[in-house]
């Protein structure tokens, strides 16, 4: 069988530094605090990289960033924050190469379940040779590693035993022969990629859709740094932009947004006002932040209630629009959405849930069935720093960190009226009328449409269903 056995970082991954990834694991795991120590200790743990004692400085930085924390959340958030900025660092040239073979090895010097789930399902991967984190007995990570550097080269031979790898992938200076001289062939960084005209058919690792964290960035020593020292002075702009928000009047929004650091761009022509007697318009938003409902209300300037799934009851005294929580039973909330659309406008994201990547969550068919009146609204954001959602953080803050942007950024494009042939009433199914929208708002954010759903999304990210309050339902393992 054609195998391969590929470094990780440097090779299949451009960056061959891993220190950035034990930052998130401390902001992310731990907090502030940690986040600090570890970037005023870089200087020494690069000192030791300079010195040729790299090894003493990773364990330096395992130690640091892990020491204290729960397995449970180092796991976490390995799992669920790591995946993506590993994912984005991907080097495609080495990556093909990689996943040509049928057998795959990686070989990381970090330990093996910050990367486990990331090479395995998006790199292909069969096996990752890494170290293991030493545990105590109560579950908390002890900082120390199990396995040292200088064993990798024993545990590739203990996993191929009698085979030789076909073909080695790394660097000629990661600790010189420890697996190159094992395999029968050997490459190293750079590596070419070659560009076609059906760049579109070519096979790419299986992308990630679902992700948290609060972190836009990967935080590199730099980017650490810029963020400590805008930190203060993004909360104080933050408190700043909510308060301005939930005092000015809707007509002064676009004036005051620019004003504020902000931008907002409109497309499309949004329908006048309902008039009386008339049942109001239902607007179908794509969904990307708790804000996206709110953004909606200020650009057509009237407060539109907004139907919610389990808002934190914080975000909803907050809000400086009526929310209506839904019960998930089907005819209670068709009866209650039935109520307010005889009142007026009303706004619902059938998502159920945000989702940051280029893609759209399959489209729950309810409001299909309660309304012909359908406006389909595309909703997109930017953010520089910080996200503003979070599957596992305290929801209450996503406004918060959502402001914390140097320059956030809001665009609202207003979809056609739905015609009638494209409505439940010309015979079409509720479902055919979702997906129907759904499409039509990929298309126009030019997103891809997934059949994934809010519950798909928490079991990932968090363990649960995404349901806030009482109860709370663990995924079996």
């Amino acid at each position: 069988m054609e195998s391969v056995v590929a470094e990780l970082e440097g090779t299949l991954l451009k960056d061959p530094s891993i220190f950035s990834y034990f930052m998130l694991i401390a902001f992310e795991a731990s907090g502030l605090l940690r986040f600090v120590l570890l970037l005023l200790l870089w200087p020494l743990i690069r000192l030791f990289e300079l010195c040729g004692r790299g090894d003493e400085g990773i364990k330096l930085t395992i130690f640091v960033a892990t020491a204290g924390v729960p397995f449970a959340e180092v796991e976490r958030v390995s799992n669920a924050v790591l995946t993506k900025f590993l994912y984005d660092d991907i080097e495609m040239g080495a990556w093909r190469i990689f996943s040509s073979y049928k057998r795959r090895v990686v070989l990381t010097k970090m330990p093996r379940v910050m990367v486990e789930r990331f090479v395995k399902e998006h790199l292909g991967a069969d096996c990752v040779v890494g170290n293991e984190l030493g545990v105590s007995r109560f579950g908390f990570v002890t900082g120390f590693v199990k396995n040292g550097f200088s064993s990798i080269s024993g545990r590739i031979s203990e996993l191929f035993r009698d085979q030789v790898p076909s073909l080695g992938l790394g660097r000629s200076d990661y600790g010189g022969s420890l697996f190159f001289e094992l395999c029968k062939g050997q490459r190293s960084p750079p590596f070419e990629v070659q560009n076609s005209v059906n760049d579109d058919k070519i096979v790419k690792p299986l992308p990630v859709i679902f992700h948290d964290g609060r972190l836009v960035k990967r935080p590199t020593p730099a980017t650490a740094l810029f963020i400590l020292l805008w930190l203060p002075l993004g909360f104080l702009l933050a408190a700043a932009r909510l308060i301005v928000w939930l005092c000015i009047p809707m007509s002064a929004f676009s004036v005051i947004v620019p004003l504020m650091g902000g931008k907002l761009v409109v497309k499309g022509t949004p329908p006048p006002p309902c008039t009386a007697g008339k049942p109001g318009f239902l607007f179908v938003c794509t969904h990307r932040t708790l804000l996206d409902p709110v953004v909606l209300s200020f650009v057509l300037q009237r407060r539109i209630p907004a139907v919610t799934y389990s808002l934190s009851r914080v975000s909803e005294i907050l809000a400086p629009i009526p929310t209506i929580r839904l019960t998930r039973v089907k005819e209670i909330d068709a009866e209650t959405i039935h109520k307010q659309l005889e009142k007026g406008d009303l706004v619902v994201c059938p998502e159920g849930t945000t989702c940051r990547e280029p893609f759209l969550l399959r489209f729950s068919a309810l409001f299909a069935e309660l309304t012909d009146r359908i406006v389909p609204v595309a909703m997109n954001n930017r953010a520089g720093l910080f996200h503003g959602t979070t599957a596992s953080g305290w929801k209450a803050l996503d406004p918060i960190f959502f402001f914390m942007n140097p320059h956030p950024t809001y665009e609202v494009t207003f979809l056609k009226q739905l015609p009638h042939e494209a409505t439940c009433s010309s015979g079409k199914s509720p479902h055919e009328v979702a997906n129907y929208v759904q499409k039509l708002l990929a298309g126009t954010l030019g997103f891809e449409c997934t059949n994934l759903t809010r519950k798909d999304k928490y079991r990932i990210l968090a363990g649960n269903d995404g349901t806030v309050g009482q109860k709370s339902f663990r995924v079996s393992k």
